[in-house]
């Protein structure tokens, strides 16, 4: 069961239309086939590979949850940190990567640590290269200075690629270490917060690493592969980062475009000469950006790496692919995140009271889940839903019905409205009621002749 504070979180996050940051497996529906495909791309990260996934799908369609849903399981099953950029073209403008990797570092996540996990994760490999010092026997472990000494050398060996491109990276980490055993917390943060790429660092604290002015697009590429050494070094296995909205570069001006476009692409092929071992990217996109030519296609190269064949049914698409689309929900699928999201109401309201919630299982699975699939056959109509809506429907206690042929759509009440029956009180919590369905006829919004159209009542 989810806990209470976790699934205010969740319903709130729904009714905004938003994606929660964690328990997506709550009312996760659909993700079953990508499973065995995502953990052997995270398996073979963790052997020290580079992975990429590109993810397409409409405005709602899940992307951004099908992004946080993977770095929830690369935490919890495979011990990966993660993190997750949202591509903007004042903040966050692709081709800049001082900004992306400051993003980076601002939203770290490990399984203990939601946000900002970049301290936790270096103080974590100080701890583990002590420890490695320690279990070689060649330091007096009573020796505080000669452990220090030993910890500095294993460092810089640790970081000797890094440090002949960047180092700066090396210099900050001896300074950070000095500043902890020394008891200065405020250079200690100070020292972190410029690892981290942040801007106006106070000069003093430069001064004491030996380093000067801010980090640049070049340095930030070397501080992610000295970030990925600190992650194997550590015990975790790499780091799952995160692309989320990349078709705002459609957005942006020309030469911004060209610019974000080909730095994705030296990403990408940095990548696969083995640079970052134990990056896994994943990046997020509409179909126009994939296809469209104001995105993927206006850089040759990039377009074929991107390139994927969705000419046939959704049913034949192959999770294992560099390209995947998002599927939209039929009716099982309908049935079954409306069930989970109905269910967390249910905890938070009755807080799992049995007779209740089981009326309310009965209602749904006897009465209404007939009511749409009968619809639907006897007139002709689909379930057409985004994800993003059909959440944020559920989740306010809305359906939403909507013809493939004239285009309207009507809303009625489910649960939790002001009911005019004498026998229910108004504003009810969520309770024991039956659904009744009756046949009224509508005008529809476009030409054509009057249709039925269900209306829901209540009956106590």
């Amino acid at each position: 069961m989810t806990g209470p504070h976790r699934r205010a979180e969740i319903l709130d996050a729904l009714r905004r239309g938003t994606v929660p940051r964690d328990g997506l497996a709550a009312f996760a529906v659909g993700m079953e086939r990508f499973e065995a495909a995502i953990d052997a791309d995270l398996a073979a990260v963790a052997l020290g590979r580079g992975g990429f996934k590109a993810v397409r799908g409409e405005y709602g369609s899940g992307k951004t949850f099908f992004a946080r849903w993977l770095q929830e399981r690369a935490r919890a099953t495979g011990g990966f940190a993660t993190s997750e950029v949202q591509v903007s073209e004042t903040e966050t403008p692709l081709h800049r990567w001082e900004t992306v990797y400051r993003r980076l570092a601002e939203r770290l996540a490990t399984a203990d640590t939601p946000d900002g996990a970049l301290r936790s994760i270096v103080d974590a490999w100080f701890y583990t290269l002590e420890e490695d010092v320690l279990a070689s026997g060649n330091v007096n472990p009573g020796d505080a200075n000669e452990l220090v000494a030993a910890t500095d050398t294993l460092v810089e060996q640790r970081l000797s690629t890094i440090s002949r491109t960047a180092p700066a990276f090396s210099a900050v980490l001896r300074a950070y270490r000095r500043a902890l055993l020394a008891d200065e917390a405020a250079l200690a943060e100070g020292l972190i917060a410029w690892l981290g790429g942040q801007p106006n660092v106070a000069a003093s604290v430069k001064r004491a690493a030996g380093v000067k002015g801010d980090l640049d697009p070049f340095g930030a590429m070397h501080f992610l592969a000295g970030l990925l050494t600190i992650l194997r070094d550590s015990g975790r296995p790499g780091l799952v980062l995160v692309l989320d909205e990349v078709e705002t570069l459609q957005r942006m001006r020309a030469d911004t475009r060209e610019k974000g476009l080909n730095a994705l692409r030296q990403l990408l092929d940095e990548m696969d000469s083995g640079r970052y071992p134990g990056l896994f990217l994943l990046v997020t996109g509409t179909s126009a950006f994939f296809d469209g030519p104001q995105g993927v296609q206006r850089l040759p190269p990039l377009a074929q790496r991107f390139h994927t064949d969705f000419a046939t049914d959704t049913r034949f698409d192959n999770p294992r692919a560099i390209q995947i689309r998002l599927p939209g929900f039929d009716l099982d699928a309908l049935v079954k995140v409306g069930a989970r999201i109905r269910d967390l109401f249910a905890e938070q309201a009755i807080q799992g009271a049995a007779s209740a919630r089981s009326s309310i299982t009965l209602t749904w699975k006897i009465l209404l889940v007939p009511s749409l699939a009968g619809l639907a056959v006897a007139l002709g109509w689909r379930l057409v839903f985004s994800s993003r809506s059909l959440s944020r429907t559920f989740s306010t206690e809305w359906i939403s019905l909507r013809t493939s042929t004239r285009g309207d759509i009507m809303r009625q009440p489910l649960m939790n409205r002001r009911c005019p029956s004498p026998s229910v009180p108004a504003q009810a919590p969520l309770r024991s009621t039956m659904l009744r369905l009756r046949r009224e006829p509508v005008r529809a919004t476009s030409p054509g002749p009057s249709i039925p159209h269900p209306q829901y009542t209540e009956m106590g």
